[in-house]
């Protein structure tokens, strides 16, 4: 539970809002609190049988809140501590896609695998990245630290540290970084 107080000191530095009322009305909090008890169990040692059992009832639970909240984390992916998303809806993550510490998502984000033969794979997202509306970042790729995805745009090639990425396929357009966004 350590990590998910994390999220919620996020949640409430943007907001100023309770935590009871943030857990109360905040989808994306939902999720991350789903992810992060069924990934507590997938990371487990427990006997086989239990941690199997309790498995489907954490797929079960991902799948009410995919539907209520339209966001999809399954709990075999990676997020590191303060993760946030800033609105509901239209979210999915690949199931092996890491994503590192203090990154924030938009909705409609999608972070999926892509690519073909030995370049087929999914992302790896360093820290404090931020990803705006409707981006989709997918194939096997390193997303380096501070790095800003713009709104409505396309990453399918590595992107270096502190650069901010906008287009269909995205090109780096300065070396600004998400710094004003986390």
């Amino acid at each position: 539970m350590k990590l998910f107080l994390t999220d919620l000191n996020k949640y409430q530095k943007y907001s100023n809002k309770s935590k009871l009322v943030l857990f109360i009305t905040s989808q994306g909090l939902w999720a991350i609190f789903v992810y992060r008890i069924s990934n507590k169990i997938y990371k487990s040692n427990l006997p086989k049988t239990i941690k199997k059992l309790l498995l489907f009832f954490a797929v079960f639970w991902q799948k009410i809140i995919e539907i209520f909240a339209g966001i999809s984390i399954p709990y075999s992916c990676s997020i590191g501590h303060s993760f946030y998303i800033g609105h509901f809806g239209g979210i999915i993550i690949n199931a092996n896609a890491v994503i590192g510490n203090n990154c924030n998502i938009s909705q409609g984000v999608t972070i999926g695998v892509s690519g073909r033969e030995i370049k087929r794979g999914v992302p790896i997202i360093g820290n404090n990245v931020y990803i705006g509306v409707n981006a989709v970042v997918a194939g096997k790729i390193l997303i380096e630290n501070n790095v800003l995805i713009a709104a409505n745009s396309l990453v399918i090639h590595d992107v270096n540290h502190s650069s901010t990425m906008i287009g269909v396929p995205a090109i780096c357009i300065n070396n600004k970084g998400s710094k004003s966004y986390i």
